[in-house]
């Protein structure tokens, strides 16, 4: 979800976005760049694509950013002397409502117009389909792979849990290279789903706040409580987790009431590391309780380094605090020594951290090194890549960690 143009090889991408349905009350509101591989799709559900006050709703903003991000990138190309991208882009709209497909398409068209007149390097076709997700989904996933699209971004919107299946999501995330998948849902559907289909989980995940299997609405009165929101992300990952090797499980942030969620699918933990920045970006749009280091999932009612974690400025210092003791432990199991991008692989799933909070963290401990391919030391954080080394210290200090203790303890 967001990419240097330096790092794209070639002088040509193409991609497919799906949107489904194409306005959502629950659209996060992020005008970050969309990421882009060298083909790439969406596909996305249009209720006519904008709110009753104005306000653009995803197809509209997918548009605007896709328009922002080909001239940017070509003219950070042009500084640097680079050939122009020439970008391929699908995007296929779907609604089973007529009425909302058509104010859709009327906002669309004149938005496609211009951007195929202003931007000679953007090739934009938009697909309209009028079908539930059920019908749509095959048709769709027949023509990208006709089109040989490989980079797909789903956005599934919906008020239940019903209309898009766990098969359908892991499907989705299994037949394409790059898959990225936003999925919305009510947290009450789905414990209505599990309460017949696998009431133990609910039990297991739930039971310390008085869930029993005949009667998982009493859980109602407890989702204002930050507790309730740390077990429904274990409860919410652990159902979620076969559909795809990177899940996001944090809710949309209501303190009044953790209720509905978004959630984000990826096969590439890289597609990840971008979406925890975007949540970064848009603070306080999403909530997590639990740890805010690696383990974020290990939540115990009893911690006391559990917090409510807002991806916002105090967060973050946590976030670094814990990652600090985390990181070299991680290190420490896979034997001194890892590969960065094996690293980045194992951990994405277990942390709501931002990339550069990371970075500080790999190269402020004093216990740790991180060498480049040729066997030299890195000094900064924001030149480490993926194929460098992260490596125990043989001589290790030990007194910085005891210190970060005491401070920690300060700050309680």
């Amino acid at each position: 979800m967001g990419q240097n143009s330096k790092n794209i090889q070639g002088t040509s991408l193409k991609f497919c976005a799906s949107i489904l349905p194409a306005i959502s009350k629950y659209d996060v509101p992020d005008r970050s760049r969309p990421n882009f591989g060298s083909r790439w799709s969406r596909a996305l559900p249009a209720r006519g694509g904008r709110y009753k006050c104005g306000m653009a709703g995803s197809p509209i903003l997918f548009i605007e950013e896709l328009r922002a991000a080909v001239e940017g990138f070509n003219l950070q190309r042009e500084a640097d002397g680079m050939a122009p991208l020439e970008i391929e882009c699908f995007l296929a709209l779907n609604d089973d409502d007529p009425e909302a497909l058509g104010l859709l398409k009327s906002h669309v068209v004149p938005l496609t117009a211009a951007a195929r007149a202003e931007l000679p390097k953007l090739h934009l076709e938009v697909g309209y389909f009028q079908k539930p997700f059920a019908m749509f989904y095959p048709e769709v996933k027949e023509l990208l792979a006709q089109g040989r699209y490989q980079n797909v971004l789903f956005n599934l919107d919906q008020y239940g849990h019903s209309d898009v299946g766990l098969t359908t999501l892991s499907d989705i995330s299994s037949s394409f290279a790059s898959a990225e998948v936003l999925y919305t849902f009510g947290i009450s559907a789905l414990l209505a789903f599990l309460r017949k289909s696998n009431p133990q989980l609910s039990i297991r995940q739930l039971g310390f706040l008085g869930a029993t299997s005949a009667d998982l609405s009493a859980l109602e009165g407890q989702m204002s409580k930050q507790e309730w929101l740390g077990a429904a992300e274990r409860l919410v990952f652990e159902s979620f987790r076969s559909c795809a090797r990177y899940v996001s499980p944090f809710s949309i942030n209501n303190p009044d009431g953790w209720r509905y969620w978004l959630i984000h699918f990826a096969n590439s933990y890289r597609a990840r590391q971008e979406y925890n920045n975007v949540l970064h970006r848009n603070s306080t749009m999403q909530a997590h309780f639990g740890r805010s280091g690696l383990n974020m999932l290990s939540f115990d009612p009893r911690q006391s380094e559990n917090i409510l974690y807002l991806f916002d400025v105090s967060g973050r210092a946590a976030a670094t605090r814990q990652l600090l003791e985390d990181i070299p432990r991680l290190v420490t199991d896979f034997g001194d020594v890892v590969g960065v991008g094996e690293f980045y692989g194992s951990i994405y799933n277990m942390t709501p951290a931002h990339m550069d909070d990371i970075y500080t963290a790999m190269m402020d401990n004093p216990d740790m090194q991180v060498l480049t391919p040729s066997g030299g030391e890195r000094r900064r954080a924001n030149t480490i890549d993926a194929g460098d080394t992260l490596r125990m210290k043989r001589q290790r200090s030990f007194f910085p960690i005891f210190l970060l203790k005491r401070e920690q303890k300060r700050d309680d």
